[in-house]
């Protein structure tokens, strides 16, 4: 009877599988009817499910059989029935004592995977706390993946080129040193391939007879040495192809490259022209540039200028700081200034925020601030999200002319370009100045044509005679 309850009991308990034996506990029973005894027989089934544990009490009736009332408990801590895992920070996991596992880092809320770039170590070196090791190439940025603990380099689990996402491993890093062997990193291939094996005797017997066999006859040489081969006129002359080489496009270029043909494929891109006499705006900065790096403690430049100008342009126009979403437009209360910035790895336009409650001090400060991360490579992304309208400087590589292409989602861009002197007409008289060709390209479906000139028109009056920022006139 005991051993057919049991059955059943176990395996309408849960769909697990039960294992383990069952504990009996024996006590004498009182003769007090339906109740139980003081020290009940229990039988305890333990499962694989956490908690699941069934208890039997033994019930003596008066005149009956001994039956059996199932009576649930649950049970909060079997140590031996199940795993813990054991959770580590989000950028390391701790398998052993002494190992940890360097992971690829959250990399935005925009940005879901990355192309692991180059790594920053090799196995065998020792690295530190949040030393950078390797280094994944995004869309926008560049970022780190860094050592969770001071260690020794184990080896590398991924290959340079690999397509990696938020918490793929890439290092495996002893914190001790032990167990490390100096081996060159997963991604580099063997230079020399090992040799065949050596062929054997009878192989060697039927390679051997084969030169002596002539399927073709023995034709004469003509005398002398035979004319080069005519090529056709049309026939095009090619570089052989051990002078090229084959480069893969990084992240950053593709992205640029895609966002740029959106545009042209979006927008109705049509450029404006103009020239600005930079002569009063240089003299102002020759006047003022010691005053102004003595307090300030940063050097006055041309671009705060054309920041302010653009500024108050956009304040005049408010159309030029709107944007097309859907069948709407979204005007701006507020100026965000993207600034163009080239860097070795790319194009990045880094964002100056509220650029319209700064000073010419605190826009050189964080132009150069910017302009530093953009270079070293630590920009975030949040400091290149958003933006109302693009300013570029091609005149600092030597620019004369220029058509910029609009910075999606904007609706417009102001091309800044080099400054040549030459001859100008002022008061009746030909003088030599100072002379900046700007180029305005614009989204012609919402800016029209004379909106777009008075925008140019503000900018060369304001950056001709600075004064005007002062009056607002």
């Amino acid at each position: 009877m005991l051993g057919v309850l049991r059955r059943k009991a176990a395996s309408g308990a849960s769909s697990a599988s039960v294992y383990g034996k069952s504990l009996y506990k024996h006590k004498p029973v009182g003769s007090t009817p339906r109740a139980c005894s003081a020290m009940p027989e229990e039988i305890i089934h333990y499962t694989r499910i956490l908690g699941n544990v069934r208890t039997f009490c033994h019930l003596p009736l008066a005149g009956m059989a001994s039956c059996f009332v199932l009576i649930r408990k649950v049970v909060h801590h079997l140590q031996q029935d199940f795993n813990v895992q054991i959770w580590s920070r989000s950028f390391s996991s701790n398998t052993e004592g002494d190992i940890v596992e360097a992971v690829v880092p959250f990399m935005g809320e925009s940005i879901s995977d990355g192309t692991l770039a180059t790594f920053l170590k090799k196995p065998g070196d020792r690295v530190e706390v949040d030393e950078p090791i390797a280094q994944v190439e995004t869309d926008k940025v560049t970022i780190d993946v860094n050592s969770p603990e001071a260690g020794v380099i184990q080896k590398f689990v991924a290959k340079e080129g690999d397509t990696v996402e938020p918490g793929t491993k890439v290092a495996i890093i002893s914190k001790s040193g032990e167990g490390v062997t100096h081996v060159a990193p997963s991604d580099e291939k063997p230079s020399e391939k090992a040799p065949p094996p050596p062929s054997s005797p009878a192989e060697e017997k039927k390679e051997k007879p084969l030169p002596k066999v002539e399927t073709t006859p023995v034709v004469e040489k003509p005398k002398g040495s035979p004319p080069p081969p005519k090529t056709s006129a049309t026939e095009p002359q090619l570089p052989p192809k051990e002078r090229e080489r084959r480069v893969p496009m990084t992240r950053l270029r593709k992205r640029v490259a895609t966002r740029l043909k959106d545009s042209q494929n979006t927008f109705a891109l049509l450029t404006t022209f103009n020239e600005v006499d930079m002569t009063n705006l240089m003299k102002l900065r020759s006047d003022y540039k010691d005053a102004f790096v003595e307090k300030h403690g940063v050097k006055l430049g041309l671009m705060s200028g054309f920041v302010k100008a653009a500024i108050s342009a956009l304040q005049k126009q408010p159309i030029v700081n709107a944007v097309i979403d859907g069948d709407d437009i979204i005007y701006r209360d507020y100026v965000d200034i993207s600034i163009a910035v080239g860097t070795p790895k790319g194009l990045v336009v880094p964002v100056l925020r509220n650029a319209e409650n700064m000073n010419f001090a605190e826009v050189e400060k964080g132009i150069n601030a910017l302009a530093k991360k953009a270079t070293d490579g630590t920009i975030s992304i949040d400091e290149m999200a958003g933006g109302t309208f693009t300013i570029s400087n091609g005149g600092v590589y030597g620019s004369l002319l220029s058509t910029p292409i609009i910075n999606p989602p904007q609706s417009a861009i102001l091309g800044m370009h080099s400054i040549v002197t030459r001859p100008m007409v002022v008061g009746g008289n030909i003088v030599p100045r100072p002379m900046m060709y700007i180029a305005l390209t614009y989204d012609h479906r919402l800016i029209d044509g004379r909106e777009a000139v008075f925008f140019l028109r503000r900018i060369k009056d304001v950056v001709e005679d600075p004064r005007r920022l002062l009056l607002d006139v």
